[in-house]
């Protein structure tokens, strides 16, 4: 698999974005979770502070700094798999002294955090971005060719039927 390849699946991958179960309603008196920021929900009516999925594995790392997907997924109740995904979104990251770490999804080069290592992600935003003028030029460019569309050899494209 080439490198475009790659870049396009991870690409792709990353567009599904995470909802992390956000509590709507509060569980307490049935009013609405307001956002408060940090994946905190307060209660409009009675007060009632409420997490969601990312403010639960948040708020456990602070006290249990080194804690693993699976120590961390127990004690909360998220699963591993959104526990990695914050990994990958780089919301959360692995400890310095951690024997644990994650591989760059182009290169393989190990990160403490998100899905690329810092020169990879540069050359993915590069490419985008080349991409992105390539397309653009071409846009621009619509209109001036000198060649003939297929199908349009100068005689009417439609016709009506003759009774």
């Amino acid at each position: 698999m080439s490198r475009e390849e790659r870049v396009e699946i991870l690409r792709r991958e990353f567009s599904e974005v995470n909802t992390y179960n956000r509590p709507t309603y509060c569980s307490e008196c049935g009013g609405v979770m307001v956002f408060k920021g940090v994946g905190e929900y307060r209660c409009e009516k009675c007060g009632f502070i409420s997490y969601d999925d990312y403010g639960k594995v948040r708020n456990y790392l602070e006290e249990h700094m080194g804690a693993t997907t699976a120590e961390t997924a127990k004690a909360t109740g998220v699963t591993q798999k959104s526990v990695r995904d914050m990994l990958k979104e780089g919301k959360i990251e692995i400890t310095q002294n951690s024997a644990i770490y994650l591989k760059c999804e182009i290169c393989g080069a190990t990160i403490r955090s998100g899905r690329y290592c810092s020169k990879c992600e540069t050359n993915y935003h590069r490419d985008l971005e080349e991409m992105a003028r390539k397309a653009r030029r071409q846009d621009d460019m619509f209109g001036y060719s000198t060649e003939r569309r297929k199908g349009e050899e100068g005689s009417k494209r439609f016709r009506r039927e003759q009774d």
